[in-house]
């Protein structure tokens, strides 16, 4: 079982690191991404090792996609076509938190889906197709999103869930508080 995290200078330090160790304990081999496959910082200085440059990255050798958030670390990566391309690709399940919704948008990965993420980026949500719901998880097919880092066990156990469901989820499954 692989997981990859995509992720950039100031991401959220919990949501990367919360994800990266959830996942490694459940018996998932990590890999984390970065534009330029080097190492980086998240915005409270948390060191991220990087062990890929996303150019060099095989999406369809992964069962699962992580994206954490990070209102900088998301104004970066959304610029780059290649991140979005890899997104874009993914056919298996992406986990998105907070500001990581943003990459969602971008890759053109939102319309017509129940979506969640931070409060601020709503109106971004509905302005590319989406349904926002604030819930503590929202499990739309393949896509699980959540709006905060308060709901990382919650986000996660639903990420790994739907990623061991041999056929896959139904549209609104949500967290309850």
């Amino acid at each position: 079982m692989r997981a990859l995290i995509i992720t950039g200078k100031y991401v959220t330090d919990c949501e990367y690191t919360y994800a990266l160790y959830f996942l490694q304990g459940e018996g998932y081999q990590v890999d984390v991404a970065t534009i330029d496959g080097k190492d980086t910082t998240g915005i409270l200085g948390e060191k991220v090792k990087a062990t890929h440059a996303i150019i060099d990255i095989n999406i369809y050798n992964y069962d699962i996609l992580i994206l954490p958030g990070g209102a900088k670390a998301m104004e970066y990566l959304r610029q780059e076509q290649t991140v979005l391309n890899c997104i874009f690709q993914c056919t298996k399940t992406i986990g998105s938190i907070c500001h990581g919704a943003q990459l969602l948008i971008s890759a053109g990965l939102v319309k017509g889906k129940r979506i969640s993420g931070y409060y601020s980026i709503q109106d971004d949500i509905t302005n590319a197709g989406g349904i926002y719901v604030d819930a503590p998880y929202v499990t739309d097919g393949r896509i699980v999103t959540s709006p905060h880092y308060r709901y990382l066990g919650q986000w996660m156990k639903e990420v790994i869930r739907v990623s061991r469901s041999p056929r896959g989820v139904g549209e609104g499954d949500y967290g309850v508080e």
